[in-house]
């Protein structure tokens, strides 16, 4: 299969590490001091591309990839607030994309996990919810997307609660997403129902970037002749 990475930072040079190994080949690696590549790619010779580069640029390059019918796997954060614009702009081109706060496979277990606990909370609004996460410090985006992704998933299953706020404090409507950056953290999401009686909690840690590459290479893999604004419940039919 032959790849594009737009971006070219720690998470897109261990994809291409896994990618190389799996016998997949690099077409070209796009960061901020080769953008003018782009210019000379002939994108018909590319089967899929895997978006890791950062706010700035993630629009730019989904749009790129979605002008010439080139599938694209997005991993990075700090854009929810366009993907609905995305989304109509993917359908309009009759374009593929992929987007996921979080590739790795546990995490998206851990997802439905987390839907499933709030349903079951449901009834019982004494239980205050709250989120943590903890991050090494050069992740950009605060809360992170994995974060936000939970966040929507309680505002789903929760009657109680219609939002979410960064920071410790909430009203009683609000789901707080606490952010921490500590080296050399890959990853950690709490998330924590509160009572005057007990407390419930689940946990996510990952112990590297790698569980994130490797799911990422597999919705690439998977996603080729794929059609569509496609999800992680898709690759994973769940």
């Amino acid at each position: 299969m032959n790849i594009l990475l737009l971006g070219y930072g720690k998470m897109g040079q261990i994809i291409e590490g896994l990618a190389l190994e799996k016998g997949h080949h690099i077409v070209e690696k796009i960061q901020s001091s080769n953008l003018n590549k782009l210019n000379d790619i002939d994108s018909t010779t590319i089967d899929v591309a895997i978006e890791f580069s950062n706010p700035n640029s993630v629009i730019d390059n989904i749009k790129w990839c979605l002008d010439r019918q080139l599938p694209v796997v997005v991993g990075t954060t700090g854009w929810s607030h366009l993907k609905s614009e995305i989304d109509e702009y993917c359908l309009s081109k009759n374009g593929t994309y992929l987007f996921a706060s979080n590739f790795s496979i546990g995490v998206n277990i851990f997802f439905k996990l987390n839907e499933v606990l709030a349903e079951m909370l449901n009834k019982h609004a004494t239980y205050k919810p709250s989120i943590k996460e903890v991050h090494h410090t050069q992740k950009l985006d605060a809360p992170s997307g994995t974060a936000i992704t939970l966040a929507e998933g309680l505002i789903q299953q929760l009657d109680s609660v219609s939002k979410w706020t960064e920071g410790q404090t909430a009203t009683p409507d609000e789901v707080p997403i606490e952010s921490q950056r500590v080296d050399p953290t890959p990853g950690t999401h709490i998330i924590k129902y509160d009572s005057d009686i007990d407390a419930i909690e689940i946990k996510h840690t990952a112990h590297s970037r790698l569980g994130f590459a490797s799911g990422a290479l597999a919705v690439a893999e998977w996603i080729k002749d794929k059609k569509g604004v496609l999800s992680m419940k898709d690759f994973l039919e769940v």
